[in-house]
């Protein structure tokens, strides 16, 4: 299943309308376009003027979002628009951008995504292996149901398959998200050997995982290809060890 969208992030002056219906959307202070808060990515400022991410959006003080991909930020950074945007979202303060920034911003949303998934993990949440996913996807038990992207396009038809069973939703066109994530990277933060595969029982946790993963999706520039047979840029390839995998899928 795809997951649950959440609501784009942008720009804001102030972070105070984060709560209610008209606080639950920013703007972009790159592309001046605004979106859920869930779904961009936060830069906060230390008390020395460092720009930092703020993965979970929940630094205090001002913040300044960015609704941009990596690429994007990255052409900003090199032609001078990521310094205006940031003086005038800061009101001026003294910054200090690191150029190492689109870095840090990626294994700060990688982490917050990995951290989640080992939560869900930990409290009994996640479902592994494609003969009990299979199971319990055609029996309508799973909320959401998930693919790493050097996952084989023959192993994820087939849990689509049963996860639309489950569902009643057959012909729907319904797939699992594949994840920015590969088998080696998932298999690390879930303490599992070769996850190629998995899924949520629970809806709340779907909804929790969606966050981070909506964050790192559009930063990674993959918001669109993850639910379109994952050509986004995948997080951890090591091709050769995954080929290795396959004959373990």
């Amino acid at each position: 299943m795809r997951n649950p969208h959440n609501e784009p992030l942008g720009s804001d002056s102030s972070d105070a309308r984060a709560s209610g219906a008209s606080g639950s959307e920013r703007r972009c202070i790159l592309t001046g376009e605004t979106g859920g808060r869930d779904d961009l990515v936060r830069l906060a400022i230390s008390p020395e003027g460092l720009v930092l991410p703020d993965a979970h959006a929940k630094a205090p003080g001002r913040g300044a979002w960015l609704g941009t991909s990596r690429a994007g930020l990255e052409e900003a950074m090199a032609g001078g628009k990521l310094k205006g945007a940031l003086a005038r979202a800061f009101k001026g303060a003294p910054l200090e951008i690191p150029a190492e920034l689109p870095d840090m911003i990626e294994k700060a949303l990688i982490k917050a995504l990995t951290d989640r998934l080992g939560l869900e993990m930990r409290a009994g949440r996640v479902v592994l292996g494609s003969d009990r996913i299979t199971n319990e996807a055609r029996s309508g038990a799973i909320a959401a149901l998930y693919h790493a992207s050097d996952a084989s396009e023959d192993g994820c038809r087939k849990l689509d398959q049963a996860f639309r069973v489950g569902l009643d939703a057959e012909g729907s066109g319904i797939v699992g998200d594949r994840l920015p994530l590969d088998r080696l990277a998932l298999s690390v933060a879930l303490g599992r050997e070769n996850v190629v595969h998995l899924a949520l029982a629970d809806r709340k946790s779907a909804e929790r995982v969606a966050v981070p993963l909506g964050r790192l999706q559009t930063y990674m520039g993959a918001a669109t290809a993850a639910k379109n047979g994952g050509q986004g840029k995948a997080i951890g390839a090591d091709p050769e060890a995954a080929a290795i995998c396959d004959l373990k899928e």
